[in-house]
């Protein structure tokens, strides 16, 4: 007898296994839905192909660093090659290298200026901007010092700079220059180390011909300085004096010490100290006379009363007069101390007035006669009519 089949069992068809519905078994066994199922799939899927991604960019960047790497040695081999041979010359260099940098200008600084040429005044104006690395031992307490070859009486003299090697000037003077007169004019500008109690130390120096300025334009440009020229630093004599003031008497007492490099011979000299209000003359004094000395010593003080209301408005004038054989004296030169001056003395005078009650004593080189006087403008005083008796 034959047997009914069971409707709860599945027919397989002939020539197939049971392993083929292995995996459907085991999703319909599995307790979460299908869409969690898909997710979880996805899911693996990009994190395979990531991370197959990530595998073949690390073995790309293997083989470019393996690549890279064979270049590099090479050139660290040139490298270190050249810097040997540089570090040889630096420590032992040709005779003509060293004597060509010893003589280059570049050891003696730098300075900048402007040049600008007024035709209506005929007139020159020459502004210092500022110097760089200088050459001193050590700080230096710099200033210039400005002259032109058509004028040599007349130059200017900047402030002095404390402790730097780079100072900034920004100072404008003036010179008379008549426009026939310029392809052949040279201005000269000295660097100088400022020395109180001795000869000032010359730092550099510039030459430079007029005949290169196109008076149509401003010519601002940084100059190299040369080798100072010591020859043309002791052409004028000098005077060492003190200055000290108190402000509660009003008490000024100057105080002329010595002169040097006069270049007298066997004339007279002696030193007339004027005391100017308003640019009026107000009290004079004159020291001794010193016979037959090219460096008279003096040592002698002399007091004026000046107010401290009035100490701003106050001219100081030292000059040096020589006499001859024929008994004629002739000013050999002057200085002017006061808030109107340039230069060395206006910072004597700033240094007495910073420095109330102690005296400060300074070297002073003498400027010419006329120049002090135009600077000054002198005004004589007025006399005034007497009543007849």
């Amino acid at each position: 007898m034959g047997y009914l089949p069971d409707s709860n069992s599945t027919l397989t068809p002939a020539g197939t296994t049971a392993v083929t519905g292995l995996i459907p078994d085991l999703i319909t066994r599995i307790p979460w839905p299908r869409w969690v199922l898909i997710v979880a799939a996805l899911a693996a899927g990009v994190l395979a192909i990531s991370c197959l991604l990530c595998a073949i960019c690390c073995c790309c960047r293997r083989r470019r660093r393996r690549r890279k790497k064979q270049p590099q040695d090479k050139e660290a081999v040139s490298l270190g090659s050249a810097r040997s041979s540089t570090t040889t010359h630096l420590v032992q260099p040709d005779m003509e290298n060293l004597k060509s940098a010893l003589g280059s200008p570049q050891q003696w600084g730098r300075l900048q200026l402007s040049l600008e040429y007024d035709f209506g005044s005929q007139e020159i104006r020459v502004t210092l901007k500022q110097a760089a690395d200088l050459k001193a031992e050590g700080t230096a307490d710099s200033y210039a010092r400005v002259s032109i070859s058509t004028d040599a009486r007349r130059r200017h003299e900047t402030k002095v700079h404390r402790g730097t090697l780079c100072p900034v000037f920004e100072e404008t003077c003036c010179f008379h220059v008549l426009p026939t007169e310029l392809p052949s004019a040279t201005l000269q500008v000295q660097v100088l180390d400022f020395k109180r109690f001795s000869e000032h130390e010359p730092l550099g120096q510039l030459s430079l011909p007029l005949s290169t300025l196109d008076p149509q334009h401003v010519l601002e440009c940084w100059y190299q300085l040369g080798p100072p020229d010591t020859a043309t630093l002791e052409q004028t004599g000098e005077l060492c004096l003190s200055l000290r003031y108190v402000p509660s008497s009003g008490h000024l007492t100057v105080v002329v010490l010595e002169a040097r490099g006069l270049n007298l011979g066997l004339a007279e000299s002696y030193v007339k100290v004027q005391l100017m209000l308003n640019q009026k003359k107000w009290k004079k004094r004159k020291t001794s006379t010193k016979k037959n000395s090219a460096a008279p010593y003096f040592n002698e003080a002399f007091t004026f009363l000046v107010p401290f209301s009035q100490v701003q408005n106050v001219d100081l004038v030292l000059a040096v007069w020589t006499r001859g054989p024929q008994l004629r004296a002739e000013p050999v030169g002057k200085i002017l101390l006061s808030s109107r001056a340039s230069g060395q003395p206006l910072q004597h005078w700033a240094d007495m007035l910073a420095h109330a009650r102690r005296p400060i004593a300074q070297w002073h080189r003498l400027q010419p006669a006329r120049e002090v006087d135009r600077i000054l403008a002198l005004q004589p005083r007025l006399r005034l009519p007497v009543p007849r008796s």
